[in-house]
């Protein structure tokens, strides 16, 4: 599997940029949430959604066995080394210590990223030490 252009996927994620929050939904301009903005830049890069995504709860301090999301995203993706994450992966963040990775970001250049964030809505800025450190997966989208 070939990944798509980096420079393509953050051009198509930025256009995503002023995007209000909304839980579960994945429209540019109108309302996404993290997840909805993966699946946004996926349906522009890769094409139609090889499945439908099942509600899913907002606890970033959700524990359990399996990493859900990370377990899709393989099914798709072309999973890499969190270090090795460059500009155009998509990056999964383990927010809470022990919990299981539930926000989800696109990396923009070697210290920024974008993702939907509550309250903000999509959103561009930089990949702090706080935010590095929660990086759990990393993902290349694949080319169409």
């Amino acid at each position: 599997m070939t990944s798509a252009d980096p420079t393509r996927v953050i051009a198509i994620a930025r256009s995503w940029l002023g995007t209000p929050y909304h839980d579960q939904a994945s429209l540019r301009g109108i309302g996404c949430d993290c997840l909805g903005l993966a699946r946004g830049v996926w349906r522009e890069v890769v094409g139609p959604e090889p499945f439908p995504i099942p509600p899913y709860s907002r606890d970033w301090g959700e524990t359990g066995p399996r990493e859900v999301l990370a377990e899709g995203a393989r099914r798709m993706m072309i999973e890499m080394q969190p270090t090795a994450a460059g500009p155009g992966a998509l990056v999964l963040f383990r927010m809470k210590p022990r919990a299981i990775a539930k926000h989800v970001g696109i990396l923009t250049g070697p210290d920024t990223f974008l993702h939907a964030y509550e309250r903000l809505g999509v959103i561009e800025e930089p990949l702090t030490p706080s935010w590095r450190r929660r990086i759990a997966f990393a993902f290349l989208f694949p080319q169409r």
